[in-house]
């Protein structure tokens, strides 16, 4: 004689889970619509790489119309300089804590440019956007030192005591304007 799993259960708990087990059914709007199964956010729709194409001519012809007649307010844009990532516009100061090779009242060019944008459009770079594409120029304005920042070592209890202080060297740089190239179809 072979042993199945229904021959031990018995014909109460059969009955008793037969009971629960009726499916019970209720208006769309009361029963909230969750499951583990899918995604709570709606489902992504795909364009074809045709349609791709016509909205990317769209985006580029609508940003050279803004670029044509200057209709794209205060540019900004996000340099890369020192080691460091600045968000600039026109006349903004900026404090490099490290001496450039420039003197006071020299005109550099920042080519490392992550983005710029204006009011209705940002242009991204992947990484960086080309040189001919964005222009950031900037006037060292003043080469100094940071305040004396004293670095102090201590242990409690065995007499060590080091004491360092710090200079750092600063450059204060004056952004002079932001350019963009007149058109996009080139980049």
């Amino acid at each position: 004689m072979a042993l199945t799993l229904k021959s031990f259960i018995s014909p109460v708990f059969t009955r008793h889970q037969s009971y629960h087990s009726t499916k019970l059914t209720l208006p769309y709007s009361v029963v909230p619509q969750v499951s583990l199964c899918r995604p709570p956010w709606p489902e992504v729709s795909y364009i074809s790489p045709e349609e791709e194409q016509i909205q990317h001519a769209a985006v580029v012809e609508k940003v050279n119309s803004l670029i044509a007649n200057e209709d794209f307010g205060r540019l900004f844009a996000v340099v890369h300089f020192a080691s460091r990532q600045w968000k600039v516009t026109n006349e903004d100061l900026i404090l490099i804590e490290n001496h450039i090779e420039a003197e006071c009242g020299d005109q550099i060019r920042m080519e490392k440019v992550l983005l710029v944008g204006g009011e209705q459009f940002t242009l991204i770079g992947r990484p960086l956007l080309g040189k001919e594409l964005v222009r950031v120029e900037a006037t060292v304005i003043e080469k100094t030192e940071s305040w004396p920042k004293v670095h102090m070592r201590f242990w409690k209890r065995h007499r060590f005591q080091r004491k360092k202080i710090i200079v750092q060297p600063q450059t204060v740089l004056r952004i002079n304007r932001i350019d963009i190239a007149p058109s996009l179809e080139s980049y």
